[in-house]
C-alpha cells in the first residue's frame, strides 16, 4: 500500500464561524429530540397513533430526526466550505497562509 506524506495544512481561519454555526444548529435539533424523549416519557401511548401511511408517530418522528440530522449536516458542510473559501482568500490577500 502506497502511503503519501500527510497533506500540509495551515491555520483554519473559519474555526470560530464553524463553532458558532455548529452550536446554533445543534440547539434546535436538541430541542426537537428532547420533545421526542418527553413525549415517550409522559405519553408513550401517543407514539402508537398512526399518523402517516400507516406508520405510527414513533417511526415517523424517528425517521424525521434522522432526516433532519442529515439535512443539517449538509447545510453545515455547505456553509462551512463557503466560509473557508472566504477566510482563505482573505488570509492570502493579507499575506497569511
Amino acid at each position: 500500500m502506497l502511503h503519501e506524506p500527510a497533506a500540509q495544512s495551515g491555520p483554519d481561519h473559519a474555526t470560530e464561524y464553524k463553532r458558532r454555526l455548529g452550536v446554533w444548529m445543534f440547539i434546535p435539533y436538541a430541542l426537537i429530540y428532547a420533545s421526542f424523549v418527553i413525549i415517550n416519557l409522559v405519553r408513550p401511548v401517543a407514539m402508537e397513533k398512526l399518523v402517516l401511511l400507516g406508520l405510527n408517530l414513533a417511526v415517523v418522528y424517528g425517521f424525521g430526526l434522522i432526516l433532519l440530522a442529515l439535512v443539517l449536516a449538509l447545510i453545515y458542510n455547505h456553509l462551512c466550505a463557503r466560509q473557508e473559501k472566504i477566510a482563505y482568500s482573505a488570509g492570502t490577500r493579507k499575506g497569511g497562509q
